[in-house]
């Protein structure tokens, strides 16, 4: 374990036992039983046993070591609700502090001890995100939602009004541990009719060899005129120690035809002409070009070579923040962006035409749903699968129909 890696552990650590500090005095006030007790340390013992077989048995091992998604959603489960709690107490203490500051210059009688009442209501606040991460660990990540999004063009060709594009993304699909959720999403895309399957990345946590489980799922998936691929940052392997450069180009390359027996062509900064009678749009796709620390890989430019001056476009790039580094700027109208990456943080409130809200929009500006910038328009999709934490609260896995439609000039 090298040193840097030492340090943030310790850290954290650190910052793990403070927080069990506030949470464990919350439940000695709170509970005279002592079960609530015994679980509480039964399962932070545990908690922690498996935190150091992770850091030092697991290692740099953790890209293609399963458990460690439980883990960290162990500590989401336990240490959200425990930081609630330490939050209410901390300000008790301030409180307190306060009282005892009172006490002593103005020779004043507040009462400093630690109260029940408030111990308890701390618990029962805890309570109330608890409940809503273990609906996500069990029945949130494979809640999948239909997102239907009409859109309106004057330079949509005739003969493609009404077509209809199923986005998916961020499948993510060696987060998956049985095929049932998949084959249910892979139903509820045929059930779309549609016309094209577009997928904008991150098709695996790592490896490809986490497809070969799903291979015959994926296959089902079925559209009228083909479907595409795209890489997100995470296909290129960049989260694993390779034993050589050749064994991660090797899984690359693995990954591309796992992906063309699923029937999926990936577009490695390249475009494909899709035409219906003497119609035709241009479809591109480029690979993974995000915002640092993420790689910057795709070539715009190549991926327009084949278009025409007056094509409609649609174009795949996996990171959004590529729309506002360079999509909207260009000299070529791109009429459609599609992208992924954000997750919507696999976290957060969604209520349609009343809130949509998740940290992640403190780094991603545009992190899910439509956004229009210079008459072009950007759709990022909240992703199919899930990965770190493996679960999801309140933004739930997404199958986009996006339907272009002809707008008659006025």
């Amino acid at each position: 374990m090298n040193s840097v890696y030492l340090l943030r552990f310790l850290v954290s650590l650190i910052f793990l036992i403070a927080i069990d500090y506030y949470a464990w005095q919350a439940f000695r006030a709170g509970f005279q039983s002592s079960w609530p007790r015994m679980v509480y340390w039964i399962t932070t013992v545990a908690f922690y046993l498996s935190i150091f077989s992770l850091v030092w048995y697991v290692g740099d091992r953790s890209a293609r070591y399963y458990p460690a998604f439980w883990i960290f959603g162990a500590m989401i489960l336990l240490y959200v609700p425990k930081m609630l709690i330490a939050a209410v107490l901390l300000i008790e203490d301030v409180a307190r502090a306060l009282g005892w500051i009172a006490n002593a210059a103005f020779k004043t009688h507040f009462d400093l001890s630690r109260r029940e009442f408030v111990s308890k209501v701390a618990i029962g606040l805890a309570a109330i995100p608890m409940a809503s991460i273990l609906h996500g660990l069990l029945k949130g990540k494979y809640l999948f939602k239909i997102h239907r999004v009409p859109l309106s063009f004057q330079e949509l060709p005739d003969a493609f009004d009404g077509f209809r594009i199923v986005q998916i993304s961020d499948l993510h699909i060696g987060s998956f541990r049985d095929v049932e959720p998949v084959e249910d999403a892979v139903r509820l895309i045929n059930e779309q009719k549609p016309d094209l399957v577009l997928f904008t990345g991150d098709w695996v946590n790592n490896i490809a060899e986490e497809t070969k489980p799903f291979l015959e799922s994926l296959s089902k998936i079925e559209a009228r005129f083909g479907k595409y691929a795209i890489f997100g940052n995470h296909d290129y392997g960049d989260y694993v120690l390779w034993e050589s450069i050749t064994e991660k180009a090797a899984n690359l390359e693995e990954l591309i035809e796992l992906q063309k027996k699923a029937g999926f062509t990936n577009l490695r900064n390249e475009g494909v002409r899709i035409s219906i009678g003497s119609d035709s749009i241009y479809v591109a796709g480029v690979e993974n070009f995000g915002a640092p620390p993420f790689p910057q890989y795709g070539d715009l430019k190549k991926a327009l070579h084949a278009s025409r001056s007056d094509d409609f476009i649609v174009l795949m790039s996996h990171d959004p923040s590529h729309f506002d580094i360079e999509i909207k700027h260009t000299d070529q109208k791109i009429h459609l962006t599609l992208s992924g990456h954000t997750h919507g943080m696999q976290f957060g409130v969604e209520i349609p035409g009343w809130i949509k809200w998740s940290p992640v929009k403190w780094r991603y500006p545009k992190w899910a749903g439509l956004y229009k910038e210079n008459d072009r328009y950007l759709y990022v999709n909240r992703g199919l699968g899930f990965i770190g934490f493996p679960g999801r609260v309140g933004i739930w896995p997404e199958i986009a129909v996006i339907e272009l439609n002809k707008q008659n000039s006025v």
